[in-house]
């Protein structure tokens, strides 16, 4: 039986208009607005039990905290930005994978992550240089450099 509130509400509402998984903190974040005494021990609460009543569903990604979004949604992927750590969501799906399982195996499911840049992160910086480019060597330390492209050492001595 599903109990309605104000806070779960609040995260209902939360979780509607960031249309991507969010960590409790960012819940918190946004569902404080509707609800400034919203408390993060609350929001954990709150999750849960939406959890148990399968309102909202977890999303976990390897050495990520849980995350959490609409049940409704449906089949999806996920895309995580290396840079700002957010998760949004891929609505695109390749299919049946059962192809891609050793033979004798069955395929129950699958979960896929994209990982890179996301669209704000991208506008907010430009592309570091990779590692072992020319613009990268130059920007490390002469320690750091390959041999053939070593800083020299300083010649003479300082004047006094």
């Amino acid at each position: 039986m599903e109990r309605s509130t104000r806070q779960r509400d609040a995260i209902r509402v939360a979780l509607t208009s960031a249309r991507r998984p969010l960590l409790p903190q960012e819940v918190l974040a946004a569902a404080h607005q509707e609800v400034p005494g919203l408390g993060i021990a609350t929001v954990y609460r709150a999750l849960k039990a939406l959890v148990e009543e399968e309102i909202v569903k977890p999303v976990d990604l390897p050495g990520q905290s849980t995350r959490y979004e609409l049940a409704a949604h449906g089949h999806h992927h996920h895309f995580q930005c290396r840079e700002c750590s957010r998760v949004f969501d891929v609505e695109a799906c390749p299919g049946d994978l059962a192809d891609l399982a050793p033979p004798g195996f069955e395929v129950e499911g699958h979960e896929i992550t994209l990982y890179g840049r996301c669209r704000d992160c991208l506008q907010a910086a430009p592309v570091a240089p990779r590692r072992g480019s020319r613009a990268h060597a130059a920007t490390r330390p002469a320690a750091e450099a390959e041999p053939d492209q070593a800083l020299p050492k300083e010649v003479g001595r300082r004047r006094r």
